[in-house]
């Protein structure tokens, strides 16, 4: 018999246990009964709040002329409008920027977040602290968003009608139509799992092997593929909304 563990076997009740696998060890919130990913909820936390700092800093002193913090989140905002409007047009942009925005800051924050903040330094009892993206759970949360969020615009265009596409263009291929809503999101959220946990676990084995100096330009590379699996996660979230308004 496998065993599937991904929390502490002592908080699996009577329940048919299959596989055994884990990567590393987790630090976990038993709250009322509710398991929850400390470590993922701990950077995710700090991520948020250093966002919310950024962008209160940019929008503090407006001046028609910006400088300083008011250029740099002027310049972050015209990025991610950029996004938008390439995917979504004129027509939809806007109403879809903050969505669009939010879900690249924040897949951008938690990649940066993980790359160069020396998170080792902080012990835990069990675990260590790391980018929230090299989690499944958090990746595959970001999925369900994004499938939540064009469903959403379909039907609020379209009504009922949205359900007509499942069956173009023939009836045969409805379950295929189905799956594939789901499939493309799902997609999204086990690449940025799988490059953030794999750039992670490259670092750390070089750490160990050979000296830290050695490792710098694999840190750098995993930076830059952070910022690029925010860019494309953000970029085709947006693509699948506008496949839904249209």
């Amino acid at each position: 018999m496998f065993i599937l563990k991904d929390y502490p076997m002592h908080l699996i009740n009577n329940s048919l246990l299959l596989a055994n696998v884990e990567i590393g060890t987790h630090y976990y919130w038993n709250i009322g009964g509710l398991i929850l990913h400390g470590q993922v909820f701990i950077v995710s936390w700090v991520v948020i709040t250093l966002l919310l700092i950024l962008s209160y800093l940019g929008a503090k002193n407006l001046n028609r002329i910006p400088e300083n913090w008011q250029n740099f989140t002027e310049a972050t905002v015209e990025f991610t409008q950029d996004i938008a409007r390439n995917q979504l047009g004129e027509s939809y942009y806007r109403n879809w920027l903050p969505f669009v925005s939010t879900l690249f800051l924040f897949i951008f924050g938690c990649n940066w977040a993980g790359a160069i903040i020396p998170w080792k330094l902080i012990i835990l009892p069990e675990g260590e602290l790391a980018a929230p993206t090299n989690d499944i759970n958090t990746t595959a949360a970001l999925a369900l968003l994004t499938s939540l969020a064009y469903f959403y615009g379909g039907l609020r265009k379209k009504g009922l009608g949205y359900f007509k596409r499942y069956l173009e263009p023939t009836p045969i291929l409805l379950p295929i139509n189905i799956l594939e809503d789901f499939t493309k999101p799902l997609s999204l959220s086990f690449r940025l799992f799988g490059n953030v946990l794999a750039d992670e676990l490259t670092i750390s084995v070089l750490v160990l092997l050979i000296p830290i100096f050695i490792p710098l330009p694999i840190m750098a590379l995993g930076i830059f593929a952070g910022s690029v699996q925010a860019l494309i996660f953000s970029t085709l979230a947006a693509a699948y909304i506008h496949e839904a308004l249209e």
